[in-house]
């Protein structure tokens, strides 16, 4: 095989390590939750996971529910959310003059977790807060059909709200938004994505808040919202875009709320 025929391959593996780090990272996420959600239902096993289960079923130990529960979300919003910062990336990938391109997607795609890793923090304390006021019931720390209903209404409205569309627009327009805040190096990689998952927050902050409706240790919940999240930024844009799917949520919550 002569040397012009191996480079193709060879720049075709480089480009893929950023993404197989990603897609390791992501797994590893889902691994770690799964293994929660069954401990936390059977509360049997030993270990650090088993730990962490224990801990956040006593909200009367503060710090140590809180500390337990700030994992448990980064996991999740690492888990939910890497899928979502991919087709960014690959934009940000494409557009990277420099050197070390893998290095500086990966970064790039950290900086945005690293967003939502201080969003989990607020989520942490929220779900401390309701288990602690008892809204949070059972081994999966699920709210009560009302509450549930509530939620789903609440998440509803949001997507009918101007600044969802704003948020959602910004997350369809990757060449705008590298357009107007490109940085260099990897610094800038890691601001950018810091500033797009800010922006990604803006867009998702409600729909999170439907983990405590699904059950904030559901592996199927936050599957299903980890579909949702992706499939709004790769579906056409349109009005209705974020709209159609508001008003089925609040005809949802209507109905789970009647049910409870």
């Amino acid at each position: 095989m002569t040397t012009e025929g191996t480079l193709p391959t060879i720049r075709s593996v480089r480009a893929g390590t950023a993404w197989l780090a990603l897609v390791a990272v992501a797994a590893a996420a889902w691994w770690f939750l799964l293994v929660s959600e069954r401990v936390m239902t059977t509360m049997q096993g030993e270990g650090p996971i088993a730990d962490l289960m224990w801990m956040m079923m006593r909200p009367g130990s503060v710090l140590p529910y809180l500390g337990a529960a700030l994992v448990m979300w980064v996991v999740m919003m690492v888990a939910m959310m890497t899928p979502a910062v991919m087709p960014m990336a690959a934009v940000y990938r494409g557009l990277y003059k420099g050197p070390r391109r893998n290095l500086a997607t990966f970064v790039f795609a950290n900086g945005y977790l690293a967003a939502w890793a201080v969003f989990s923090i607020a989520a942490a304390g929220l779900q401390w807060l309701l288990h602690a006021q008892g809204v949070l019931h059972g081994m999966s720390l699920a709210a009560s059909a009302r509450v549930a209903g509530g939620l789903l209404v609440f998440a509803g409205l949001y997507q009918l709200t101007p600044l969802k569309e704003a948020c959602l627009a910004h997350c369809r327009s990757p060449l705008g938004y590298f357009m107007n805040r490109w940085r260099d190096g990897l610094g800038g990689a890691f601001s950018m994505g810091f500033r797009h998952g800010a922006f990604c927050i803006g867009c998702c902050w409600v729909l999170m808040l439907l983990m405590f409706a699904g059950g904030a240790m559901s592996v199927m919940t936050m599957a299903v919202l980890a579909v949702f999240i992706l499939a709004e930024r790769l579906i056409p844009a349109g009005p209705w875009a974020a709209r159609a799917p508001g008003v089925g949520m609040i005809l949802l919550g209507a109905v789970v709320a009647a049910g409870g």
